[in-house]
């Protein structure tokens, strides 16, 4: 089998309208295409639903499900609120700053940028409560393949211990040494 990407990513909303709004004026994306039908094809369960396609840019899809007769939306609350995003590339710093203007001119709380050395983040909510990122690349081709060769490692000390390993500690230690 050979992959040749991500076809979608589907998320629930609760109003599929604000939804399809907010991800066209907070970041541009178009709106592709709705699907509603009373019945799920895969599973034959009767549960009437809303199936909205935005357009991330080259070929990624961020996908929508408003289904009304479910119980309300909630989150994993056994699992940390920045765990589980979305995280959509910039092409500059300079666009990520102007990223974070605009937004925080929507009336967004927006969360950095944070340093994460291969790429710098800033952060925010979609109405839904989904956390979203936007990552503008710092990396280099060496910083890559550094990180490309020790991740076998990482992962087996990682998985024995349970515990931190420091193999790629380099990545932070400029941020941490200054605080």
């Amino acid at each position: 089998m050979a992959l040749q990407g991500v076809h979608h990513v589907a998320y629930r909303c609760r109003d599929t309208k604000e939804t399809v709004e907010f991800y066209q004026q907070a970041l541009g994306m178009d709106f592709m295409l709705a699907i509603s039908e009373d019945r799920v094809p895969s599973t034959k369960e009767e549960d009437p639903y809303m199936h909205v396609f935005l357009d991330a840019g080259n070929g990624n899809v961020l996908a929508f499900f408003e289904i009304p007769n479910s119980p309300p939306m909630d989150r994993d609350r056994n699992t940390p609120s920045w765990v589980q995003h979305l995280a959509f590339q910039v092409d500059s710093l300079d666009s990520l700053l102007a990223a974070k203007s605009h937004l925080e001119s929507m009336g967004l709380s927006v969360v950095g940028p944070t340093n994460h050395e291969l790429f710098q983040s800033i952060y925010f909510n979609d109405p839904n409560g989904h956390r979203i990122e936007l990552a503008a690349n710092t990396s280099t081709p060496e910083m890559l393949k550094k990180l490309k060769e020790i991740a076998p490692q990482m992962l087996e000390d990682w998985t024995a211990s349970k515990r931190t390993v420091h193999h790629a500690s380099w990545l932070h230690e400029k941020e941490f040494a200054t605080h």
